[in-house]
């Protein structure tokens, strides 16, 4: 049945107002960090409870859980979506878009910004807080001192490049290093689904070794290299901004190494064991 000419119009006055409401608030410049770190925070409660409806039903491990093993469950479901989309968003910015491309006469590199750019951001500051409010919550059930240090350090960074509109390309360099927690975290679950003696956990390991020696290793080498060529623009942000520059991927770029050689000598010990 056809509507009538007032419903359309009704219609039509509701889709302006919601154009003008998310133009003018959502995504507008001054409201953008708030609006992006509320939704990543809303995003995380609704993973959250998505991951324990779907657990719940799908995999009978889950429901032989501890209340905390569960809990965790959820949570790197939260870390798992949040990687998958930062990661995305971030090889997108650093490798395809132009935003921070030297062909680009726009003003050096280190000042470019974008409201996607900055939502992104927004976002991943979100999770951040959420994710330490969950440790801190089950200290040290979820992770010791080492994981509030680099929780700590990445939301700051992130926070500062989105509110400032400084060294956004870097920032977005250092979170495609996201791309290793999903592997992480399916490392977590068939161990405590109990397939640590599986093909799956093996090939996970595997995939664990390259995806952080490209991504946590090589990456941030390649990062020090591009910021030792654009150093002129570099020298020109702000002082907390140069400083988060350097500090920030120094101490995360030791604890990444820290960390390989935990899973290099994890990798050999499975290995060792399937001899």
């Amino acid at each position: 049945m056809a509507m009538s000419e007032q419903t359309v119009t009704a219609i039509k006055s509701y889709q302006n107002q919601a154009q003008v409401l998310v133009k003018n608030y959502i995504i507008a410049d001054p409201f953008i960090p708030y609006t992006s770190i509320l939704a990543g925070l809303l995003a995380c409660k609704v993973v959250y409870d998505l991951t324990q409806l779907i657990s719940t039903f799908y995999f009978k491990a889950y429901n032989g859980l501890t209340k905390i093993q569960r809990m965790e469950w959820n949570n790197r479901g939260i870390s798992t979506v949040h990687a998958i989309f930062i990661t995305a968003l971030s090889l997108y910015y650093v490798f395809w878009s132009d935003l921070f491309s030297d062909q680009q006469h726009t003003g050096p590199i280190t000042f470019r910004s974008s409201w996607l750019s900055n939502f992104g951001l927004g976002v991943s500051v979100g999770y951040f807080l959420a994710d330490l409010g969950m440790i801190f919550w089950l200290y040290p059930s979820l992770g010791g001192m080492e994981y509030v240090v680099h929780h700590s350090l990445s939301g700051i960074a992130v926070a500062y490049s989105m509110f400032s509109g400084e060294g956004q390309l870097y920032t977005y360099m250092v979170l495609i290093s996201e791309v290793t927690t999903p592997e992480i975290n399916m490392r977590w679950y068939l161990d405590t689904a109990g397939m640590k003696r599986s093909t799956a956990y093996l090939v996970n390991g595997v995939i664990i070794f390259f995806a952080w020696l490209i991504a946590r290793i090589l990456l941030f080498v390649y990062m020090f290299y591009h910021v030792y060529l654009h150093y002129d623009q570099v020298v020109e942000m702000h002082a907390i901004g140069y400083l988060l520059v350097f500090v920030v991927p120094f101490v995360l770029a030791i604890m990444n190494v820290m960390w390989f050689g935990k899973i290099l000598k994890g990798l050999k010990k499975t290995l060792a064991k399937r001899q």
